[in-house]
């Protein structure tokens, strides 16, 4: 691996993460006059090219768009096919500056501001960034069963497509949109399915369009739920579930699960700079007329700020985080 310094220009504002959040700040940012560049291990809005390819998302397209550019759709709800698209358009349109494939490994405090280390396709660089955004969402970061056999390849904790468990006896773990989603799916495409989570029904959250579709097949007894019932360990052929109320326990036939427990931020980051995190809610100490943290030019924006809430913020709100930031940054520092 070869190393080499980005140079010796100075980003008003380095972005660590390129999701829809994060694109929200470089483009409040270009419009403030502000030097800004974006970074991520992966694509543009990674989580949404591992999302389930048919997926359509909750929030009409009018809540999604960015920087007043519009958002148009076939439908009434965006496809992802759609989403990633338009988010694509948004980096194009405002020619932001977006370094896919480029970690941000470590950032390091400096007199001036901050020195990000990058690693990108084998080579390591250090840009110097007078304040840092921490965007970085949850999606890469799934809520983890902790329970013997947890480790099986069987186990999946993303769910993309029906197909590869036709004829099979599958476990869908939780009671929300994606596991929902994952039964119904499963099921119609002639998986085995039974449904696993903790209380007592479907989740009040499940998309309208979604809610009648599983709870009629609950109902009706082609996907069997367990209410009240947890994994307590996985086997290979196999799984062991408990009885939450009566602590009775049963083994049933099973070559996949598929643990749809949701997703959380993963603070390493935030914790690395020396930001404050709440150890009860896991969420960052942050002024919300800023989104500035209570260490100076590190600032927070989309999911990242809910803690371990992750239903609080969505694309249609966390957006907004971006022009707050850029007005809080062209205050203090002006354009470069």
């Amino acid at each position: 691996m070869t190393g080499r310094a980005a140079g010796g220009e100075v980003i008003d504002i380095a972005v660590i993460g390129a999701g829809p959040c994060g694109l929200a700040v470089g483009v409040a940012a270009q419009q403030a006059g502000l030097r800004c560049v974006l970074f991520d291990r992966g694509a543009i809005t990674q989580a949404m090219l591992d999302h389930p390819v048919y997926v359509t998302y909750f929030s009409g397209p009018e809540k999604l768009e960015i920087g007043g550019l519009p958002f148009t759709t076939s439908g009434d709800k965006p496809s992802r096919r759609e989403a990633l698209r338009y988010y694509r358009k948004v980096a194009e349109f405002y020619a932001l500056d977006v370094r896919q494939y480029e970690d941000v490994a470590e950032v390091a405090r400096e007199a001036d501001g901050f020195a990000l280390h990058t690693v990108g396709r084998g080579v390591e660089r250090v840009h110097r960034a007078r304040n840092v955004v921490v965007a970085t969402g949850y999606y890469d970061n799934p809520r983890r069963l902790e329970i013997p056999g947890a480790e099986l390849a069987k186990v999946k904790y993303y769910f993309d497509e029906p197909y590869p468990y036709w004829n099979q006896e599958v476990v869908v773990v939780g009671g929300g949109n994606s596991s929902s989603d994952a039964a119904l799916l499963c099921w119609r495409e002639g998986a085995r399915v039974t449904l696993v989570h903790i209380f007592d029904a479907i989740d009040k959250g499940v998309k309208p369009w979604v809610r009648p579709d599983i709870v009629n097949r609950i109902e009706e007894g082609s996907i069997p739920a367990l209410w009240r019932h947890r994994l307590v360990e996985i086997r290979p052929a196999e799984v062991v579930v408990e009885n939450l109320e009566t602590g009775e326990r049963r083994t049933l036939p099973n070559d996949w699960v598929l643990a749809m427990t949701g997703y959380e931020p993963d603070p390493r980051m935030l914790r690395m700079l020396g930001v404050t995190i709440d150890p009860q809610s896991g969420v960052p100490v942050h002024d919300p007329a800023t989104m500035e943290t209570d260490v100076r030019g590190v600032f927070v924006a989309g999911v990242v700020v809910s803690g371990h809430d992750a239903n609080k913020i969505f694309i249609e709100n966390g957006k907004l985080h971006g022009p707050l930031i850029a007005a809080a940054v062209a205050e203090k520092y002006g354009a470069s």
